[in-house]
């Protein structure tokens, strides 16, 4: 049986050379974390994803208006057993006029389901070209991986003697789609809204505060308190339950060969009450609505979380 490459169409409204010139801005649409050339023929690029993946690129093929093919050098999976998947496969971008616009055909040659690393790598280019580059193409404004900045190492005080130890609610979980769609439903008004509880309203922004209503005469508040796209979303609560307010929330994402594996913690508790322990089995609930959402595009948000 022949393996099938992975390839994904899209079609816009837009001139065959703007769809070349979007798909040539590969800072753009991908990831700001690319050095070298990636808008001249013969040209060399470096991506990488914080330790997780890295690659090196030759543009081998460039019409202007028709067609980029590109050459993978090198690749280094960190989730894989098999880490150079990738290696001299071919990314092939196909570009044709069509009842009045363009249809972009990408094609990964050489991307099968046979690999470890298919699955992820088939949501995340899903998720590059289906949405980021079409809206770079038809926007102006893709939604590549921002710039890593250099982490500051944390100097955490020495506790203080007789100073009581928190407690805290830890979650992990897999779920089977690529971080960029798990990153989107934590951080988005949108997604927050499709597993946690429908009236919410939130930004993607450090320093806003985030609010989130569970019937008439209830709601958590939450500041968020640092970004790191793809990798981290942390929140402080500034009001609910008395047992909440002041407690820390961190969401961590890292890729796994079937999608995503989420490790969360909620520190910051004082004792092991009843909101305590009836908190944490909530929260296993709401990610159950949270991996269904990013899994099927349908969660259980308040007050179907529990059905």
């Amino acid at each position: 049986m022949e393996q099938q490459d992975f390839t994904t169409t899209i079609t816009v409204d837009a001139t065959p050379q703007q769809v070349f010139d979007a798909i040539t801005n590969v800072r753009g649409w991908w990831s700001e974390n690319i050095e070298g050339s990636t808008d001249k023929l013969n040209g060399e690029f470096l991506y990488h994803y914080q330790d997780v993946h890295r690659c090196r690129v030759r543009i081998t093929e460039m019409q202007p208006g028709v067609k980029v093919v590109w050459h993978i050098l090198d690749n280094d999976f960190k989730f894989t057993t098999d880490k150079s998947e990738w290696k001299d496969t071919q990314v092939i971008f196909e570009i044709t006029e069509k009842n009045g616009g363009t249809e972009l055909k990408f094609t990964h040659h050489g991307l099968v389901p046979a690999y470890e690393c298919y699955a992820v790598c088939r949501d995340a280019w899903t998720h590059y070209i289906q949405d980021s580059l079409k809206n770079l193409i038809t926007t102006g404004k893709g939604n590549a991986t921002p710039k890593e900045k250099v982490a500051e190492a944390a100097v955490q005080p020495a506790q203080e003697s007789g100073e009581t130890a928190t407690k805290s609610i830890c979650h992990r979980l897999l779920i089977g789609a690529p971080v960029e769609k798990v990153y989107w439903a934590l951080t988005t008004q949108e997604g927050l809204a499709g597993w946690w509880t429908p009236d919410t309203t939130a930004k993607p922004e450090i320093g806003s505060v985030s609010r989130f209503g569970f019937g008439p005469d209830y709601f958590k508040e939450m500041e968020v308190t640092e970004l790191k796209p793809y990798h981290l979303v942390k929140w402080r609560c500034l009001k609910a339950f008395e047992d909440w307010i002041g407690t820390t929330l961190t969401f961590e994402l890292e890729p796994h060969q079937k999608g995503c594996t989420l490790l969360f913690h909620h520190d910051g508790w004082e004792a092991y009450t009843p909101e305590f322990a009836s908190c944490s089995f909530d929260w296993a609930l709401f990610f159950r609505s949270l991996k269904f959402l990013c899994e099927t595009g349908k969660g259980f948000p308040y007050p179907e979380f529990n059905k």
